[in-house]
């Protein structure tokens, strides 16, 4: 697989993906089940402490404070904040997401150090949840050009059937501004596009939709080249050794996915 590569800790799997080795990270296989990121984060990186949220397939992104804060006010003491990712706001923490089906994002800052985390189902996709993400990360000082993206292992187009209304969903976060009485002709044009997300299905009113694709797609519309996204070719329906997959058995198991922020390579340490 170009430019990923299969890791192995005491019979744990993960893959990880070449624009990230700045960073300890890890799309963790079905065979970390199941642990939960405060015990895989010292396969990555024994002193990071490990955040995560209560997914909920939106586009919310919260920063390890923000969380902090916002548990304060949870009814119930150990409660997750709703959101679908994580961003660092210093070095050593660690961002981490569930997915079974979902798309798994991880993103580095080259010039920060910073990190995140995303968890991107065509629900979150819709509503611009990768982009978001990225625009939170420009606001703590990231600039695009200094942006890697790599997309996980998640189901692949060409076996995701969804009706016509989810498609025209998920392209109008493509085409903001679309009427929604636009969309069908939104999708056939979409279709006929080289590398669409978009796959004809024989049956009424489905098509079958490659959110990875779309996911990239949002972000080469933001100006992000080609070559700072990586888009992992695994399908975690079709390859049941590795991957749970909801649509494939209905179970809720997930695998994790992770990634550890650094200091600025800049930063320089000691008197």
């Amino acid at each position: 697989m170009n430019g990923w590569q299969w890791q192995s800790v005491e019979g744990t799997s993960y893959l990880t993906c070449d624009l990230l080795q700045g960073w300890p990270h890890g799309f963790f296989s079905k065979s970390a089940w199941p642990r939960k990121p405060d015990e895989l984060v010292s396969i990555l990186q024994p002193e990071a402490p490990a955040y995560r949220v209560k997914q909920v397939h939106g586009n919310r992104v919260l920063t390890p404070t923000e969380m902090t804060l916002e548990s304060m006010t949870l009814s119930t003491a150990g409660d997750l904040p709703p959101a679908d990712g994580v961003m660092s706001d210093r070095a050593l923490q660690s961002a981490w997401v569930a997915s079974a089906d979902c798309t798994p994002v991880l993103i580095g800052d080259r010039a920060t150090g910073q990190v995140a985390a995303i968890h991107s189902g065509w629900r979150g996709t819709a509503q611009g949840i990768v982009p978001k993400a990225i625009e939170r990360l420009r606001s703590q000082g990231s600039i695009l050009d200094d942006l890697v993206i790599a997309l996980g292992p998640a189901i692949a187009g060409k076996v995701y059937q969804v009706g016509k209304d989810v498609a025209v969903e998920v392209v109008q976060s493509l085409f903001p501004g679309t009427p929604p009485t636009q969309g069908e002709n939104m999708l056939n044009i979409l279709q006929m596009l080289p590398n669409s997300p978009l796959i004809e299905d024989a049956a009424p009113g489905k098509i079958r939709l490659d959110v990875r694709r779309a996911i990239a797609l949002q972000l080469e519309k933001m100006g992000i080249r080609s070559q700072q996204i990586k888009v992992c070719p695994l399908c975690t329906y079709q390859d049941e050794a590795h991957f749970f997959s909801y649509r494939r058995t209905q179970e809720k198991k997930v695998q994790w996915s992770g990634i550890v922020s650094v200091a600025a390579p800049n930063d320089e340490k000691g008197g």
